[in-house]
């Protein structure tokens, strides 16, 4: 059979028309009754693409070529790929494949109703490839083959089906056939002829059911611009990006991207496509509505479900959408395995319901590997997105071109690739790469899935790297620190652990107090919810607000009483793409906190309201003109004493609106509030009245309130303390400072500065006992026990209920207290 509907295919026949083809057919027949969308169209399969390849006897020829060359070879297998391609292009079809596909092409045609309401005789089609062993969940390449967009017409249709048939031929197929060790007779091609839809009059992009730098499985990750998605794919520009959590269904983070040029249909009837400039106020504008981003994330959920019940086993996908400008209706064009991540974390996170059968086929071990960066007071020269979290290290080539010669007797084995975009030809070069820097692209365009795919450091969307970076200059590319991605100059020391989860959760076992971690930033929060624990004993506001709100609240809040200009235009730039000053501040929070509560659900997640000095929020945008000046802030105006204050009580009130909207908008009420430095009863009592005010009220909704003791008046009433608050957290660093009249920060002072002093261990004897004797859960979230494991050793002993550790000390501190408790 040459042809068929793509509702008359599955996926049990991969072989007759490819991955691609039978994930579509199998979505049209099973998943379009759970109200997904999949435009129609039919499949030239793989007998068509062999009835071709006879009728113009070329795979004789073809065998010869192969057999000629070395594919080691970059500029032979070049010379080899182009003669193979004009070959088949040349080539001619037999009037019995070009009567069946031109009739099925009309029958399409014929489904579809132009502007006067008559069927169309020619409408516009995507003629993709799609190999016979391509998207299967042991081998996938990012663009192996041709797509061709808004095809019209008999001769446009045949020619590009043609085109198809050759891109098996494209050198980066070759290539990947020949890594993969596949016979190059045993790789067929079917084609897909599927009805466009009017994206470039909307918008449209990728969609992924995993997180795609982490492997954390229970959130959808969309990446979405205006216009045709190739846009998207390629990385010519940075797209929004939206992360949906699919336990509650909810939003828990927008970015804007860099929507500056969007693919359209094109007037000039040789191009069928042509790139043009996006309308500036559209720019600032998201590109999907809250509404299609939760129904596209509801599809790619259904998506997973499905493939992965058929499977028996963890099936995350890799979806292209598409929304039409004409109908403003979501359609899913694509749906294929995520094969990279879904591998890499298929032990330690995936989803429970599949996790005894993964664990019995996967071959990844169980472990984790972290690094670090040895010298934290270096700057980074370039920034970008953070491509999966390793660090490398090599040597600049800054290349412009694919085609030269040059460039492969140039490019060594571990040079870092430094060029404005990648596409799938850039594949023998990308693999010889320590690491890859582009200009354009955000984080699943091709460069990015690529690295992935070939686990390479790579930091996309770098602007001006080209220009900045140098040929030969050495360079340090860190990954490690969340979704930015850094450049240094130079070869920076580095150190890597590799751990292993079953000998960290066996140690863990045997302690009966909780393991916590304190957790400031969330974009590293999926990556660290691998570790073992026991939740979050410390998620701190200022460095949300520091790194990603950066105006100080009461800017925000009296936007309209601004003077300064300046002021004004920093603060316009920011909210770009969000309702009013004050919306960009509780939705920019509430993201914050969300992907936090979200890594580590349902596990406690412990929030701190904001604990900013004086002279920290004077740093923020218009700080200066809100905040006082004191000789010592570390013991002024802060924590508690701001929130009921006149001067600050409404911006605390932001902070409560947060609070409400993440426990109860997006249902994830794994979130316990935390009051910060609060220096007497009557300040707690104060605070608790004004979190009641802005709709916080403790117990309320399962609302549990935790108390900061990081003071000696905390400890030396803590019974009375107790009746106000859930939970006791120990800040370490302060009860130390004040317990023995000392300023932290000034090294003149430093020598006497120690936790393991007795008067502060009896101080958190004295905390620890009184909450035990009120029934009042208490832990620590201070810096010592993470320094020092005898400390924490000490802290298990007063039977502590938590230790609340950073992320890269919980292994070395387990480790330690395991040989100190079997001493």
């Amino acid at each position: 059979m040459i042809t068929k509907w793509l509702n008359e295919t599955n996926m049990s026949e991969v072989s007759l028309v490819g991955g691609k083809n039978a994930s579509l057919g199998e979505m049209i027949t099973n998943l379009t009754q759970l109200g997904i969308k999949v435009p129609n169209g039919f499949v030239v399969t793989s007998y068509g693409y062999d009835e071709y390849m006879n009728y113009n006897n070329l795979n004789t020829i073809i065998d010869n070529i192969m057999n000629e060359i070395d594919l080691d070879d970059e500029v032979a297998l070049r010379r080899a790929s182009i003669k193979i391609k004009t070959l088949v292009q040349n080539g001619e079809f037999s009037d019995k494949m070009k009567e069946e596909i031109t009739h099925r092409y009309y029958e399409l045609s014929q489904q579809y109703l132009d502007s006067d309401n008559i069927p169309q005789e020619f409408t516009d089609v995507a003629v993709r490839s799609s190999g016979t062993s391509e998207d299967m969940p042991d081998a996938s390449f990012a663009g192996q083959q041709d797509t061709f967009l808004n095809v019209r017409g008999n001769a446009q249709l045949l020619d590009k089906i043609r085109s198809c048939f050759a891109s098996l031929y494209n050198v980066r197929a070759i290539h990947y056939r020949y890594s993969m060790n596949y016979n190059n007779n045993d790789v067929k091609l079917s084609v897909t002829v599927q009805k466009m839809v009017r994206s470039d009059l909307a918008s449209s992009g990728v969609a992924f059911s995993i997180d795609t730098e982490s492997g954390f499985p229970d959130t959808v990750i969309i990446n979405s611009s205006y216009g045709l998605g190739e846009m998207v794919v390629s990385g010519q520009i940075k797209p929004d990006e939206f992360i949906v959590y699919k336990k509650k269904m909810a939003i828990i983070d927008k970015k804007m991207g860099d929507k500056y040029q969007k693919m359209i249909y094109s007037n000039n009837h040789d191009k069928r496509t042509e790139i043009i400039s996006v309308d500036p106020l559209k720019k600032n504008i998201f590109s999907l509505t809250e509404e299609h981003i939760l129904l596209l994330s509801k599809w790619v959920i259904l998506i997973e479900e499905y493939y992965s019940n058929k499977a028996n086993r963890w099936h995350p996908v890799d979806v292209e959408w598409a929304l039409d400008g004409l109908n403003n209706e979501l359609y899913i064009i694509q749906a294929r395995p995520e094969t990279v991540c879904s591998r890499k974390s298929i032990k330690l996170n995936s989803p429970t319901k599949y996790k005894s059968n993964t664990q019995q086929n996967a071959s990844s071990d169980m472990e984790l590997i972290q690094y670090k960066l040895n010298n934290n007071d270096i700057k980074p020269i370039l920034s970008g997105i953070a491509v999966g979290d390793s660090i490398s290290q090599g040597k600049v080539k800054v290349i412009y071109s694919i085609d030269t010669r040059e460039l492969h007797e140039e490019f060594n084995e571990g040079d870092v690739l430094v060029t404005e975009i990648t596409d799938p030809d850039w594949e023998p070069l990308m693999k010889k790469a320590s690491a890859i820097i582009t200009e354009k692209g955000g984080r699943t365009c091709h460069a990015a899935i690529v690295a992935r795919e070939l686990g390479v450091t790579a930091i996309v969307g770098v602007k001006e790297s080209t220009t900045i970076l140098q040929n030969n200059q050495e360079i340090t590319i860190s990954c490690i620190e969340g979704e930015t991605g850094h450049i240094y100059n130079g070869y920076i020391n580095y150190s890597k652990n590799t751990i292993n989860i079953e000998d960290i959760n066996e140690i863990s076992s045997k302690i009966n107090t909780k393991i916590m971690m304190n957790v400031a930033s969330p974009e590293q929060s999926f990556k660290f919810s691998k570790i073992p624990n026991d939740g979050v004993g410390l998620a701190r506001e200022e460095f949300i607000i520091n790194n990603f709100i950066k105006v100080h609240p009461l800017a925000l809040l009296n936007y309209d009483k601004l003077e300064d200009q300046n002021l004004i235009n920093s603060i316009d730039e920011l909210i770009v793409g969000y309702d009013n000053p004050i919306d960009y501040y509780i939705k920019k929070l509430s993201y914050g906190i969300a992907r936090i509560a979200t890594a580590f659900y349902p596990k406690d997640v412990i929030v701190r309201f904001s604990d900013f000095k004086s002279n920290e929020y004077s740093n923020l945008l218009g700080g200066k003109q809100y905040e006082p000046h004191e000789e010592n802030p570390m013991i002024g105006w802060r924590g508690a004493s701001r929130y009921y204050s006149e001067e600050f009580k409404e911006a605390f009130g932001l902070e409560c609106q947060v609070i409400s909207y993440v426990r109860e908008i997006m249902q994830l009420d794994n979130v316990i509030v935390m009051i910060p430095f609060c220096r007497t009863l009557t300040e707690c009592h104060k605070v608790l009245g004004v979190m009641k005010e802005y709709g916080l009220e403790r117990g309320k909704n399962n609302l549990k309130v935790y108390l900061m003791c990081e003071l000696p008046s905390n400890v030396i009433l803590a019974n009375e303390f107790c009746k106000y608050v859930d939970g006791f957290s120990i800040g370490s660093n302060d009860l130390t400072q004040l317990t023995l009249g000392l300023d932290r920060d000034s090294e003149l002072v430093s020598h006497v500065y120690d936790e393991r002093n007795e008067a502060v261990k009896s101080m958190i004897k004295q905390a620890i006992h009184t909450c035990k004797q009120n029934n009042v859960k208490i832990g620590i979230c201070g810096q010592a026990p993470s320094d020092f494991p005898d400390f924490a050793e000490f802290l298990i002993n007063e039977n502590i209920d938590s230790i609340s550790l950073t992320p890269d000390s919980v292994c070395k501190t387990l480790y330690q207290i395991s040989k100190l408790v079997n001493n």
